[in-house]
C-alpha cells in the first residue's frame, strides 16, 4: 500500500511545521519526530503509514532533518531494525559489505592520485615532489565523507583532479585563509580565480623543468 510523505520545513515555533505554501502545521497528536540518521528505519516508517518529511535547502540540495510520523509505527519500526541487526545473518553482511566498500576506496585512492600525478604533469627532475604533492592533495580531498570536490560524481575523475590541486594550493601556498574579503556578491569567486590563476603560474615552472625560487611557496608546503 502506498502511503502519503508530504514535504514540510523547520518552524520557528517547536511542536509545528510548515507546509510547503508556508501554512504552519501541528501533527497529530499521536505523531513523534524521528530524527535522520538511521536509513533503515525511516523506511520502516515510511512502509508503514504516513510521514512529514522535514527538509532544509543546504547550498542546492534539499537536507531532511527527520519525520513526522506515528509514534507506534517509529517504535515498531525501531524494535524490528534491532532486532535484525542483532541476527548472526546480519553481522556477516556488514562485514561482507564494508570489505566491499573499503576495496572500493582503496582503488579509488590510487585512481585519484593517479588523476592528480598526471595534472600536475610535472618535469622528469621533478617526479618526486609530484608524488608527495600527489598524496598530501589525496589524502586530504578523497577520504569518504570529506565533502570535497574529490567526492562528487558530477564532474569527470580528471576534472575532480584538478579542482582539487588547485582548491589544496589555494589554502597551502596562498594568503586566501588569512585575507579578508569584502562581502560583495562574486568577490570571493574572483579572488579564487586571480588564485587559481598564480597556481597554474606556480605549477608550470615545475612542468617546464624550471629551478624553483629561493622563497617558492609550493617547496615550503611540500615540506611541511
Amino acid at each position: 500500500m502506498a502511503h502519503t510523505h508530504r514535504i514540510v520545513q523547520p518552524s520557528r515555533i517547536k511542536g509545528t511545521v510548515l507546509s510547503e505554501s508556508g501554512e504552519r502545521l501541528t501533527p497529530p497528536e499521536d505523531w513523534a519526530f524521528l530524527q535522520a540518521g538511521d536509513a533503515a528505519i525511516t523506511r520502516s516508517v515510511k512502509a508503514k503509514g504516513p510521514t512529514w518529511v522535514v527538509q532544509i535547502r543546504k547550498g542546492r540540495r534539499m537536507i531532511s532533518r527527520g519525520i513526522w510520523a506515528r509514534e507506534q509505527d517509529i517504535l515498531e519500526s525501531q524494535k524490528e531494525v534491532e532486532a535484525k541487526r542483532a541476527t548472526p545473518e546480519y553481522a556477516r553482511r556488514r562485514e561482507a559489505d564494508l570489505a566491499r566498500r573499503l576495496a572500493k576506496q582503496e582503488k579509488y585512492l590510487v585512481d585519484f592520485y593517479g588523476a592528480i600525478v598526471r595534472f600536475l604533469d610535472f618535469h622528469p627532475r621533478y617526479q618526486a615532489e609530484a608524488a608527495i604533492l600527489g598524496k598530501k592533495i589525496t589524502e586530504h580531498a578523497a577520504p569518504v565523507g570529506s565533502g570535497t570536490v574529490a567526492r562528487t560524481k558530477r564532474i569527470p575523475l580528471a576534472a575532480r583532479a584538478e579542482a582539487a590541486t588547485i582548491a589544496w594550493m589555494r589554502h597551502q601556498t596562498t594568503a586566501y585563509d588569512s585575507m579578508k574579503i569584502a562581502r560583495i556578491k562574486g568577490k570571493r569567486r574572483e579572488v579564487r580565480r586571480q588564485l587559481a590563476a598564480k597556481s597554474v603560474k606556480l605549477l608550470q615552472a615545475y612542468r617546464q623543468g624550471h629551478e624553483p625560487a629561493d622563497n617558492c611557496p609550493l617547496q615550503k608546503a611540500l615540506s611541511a
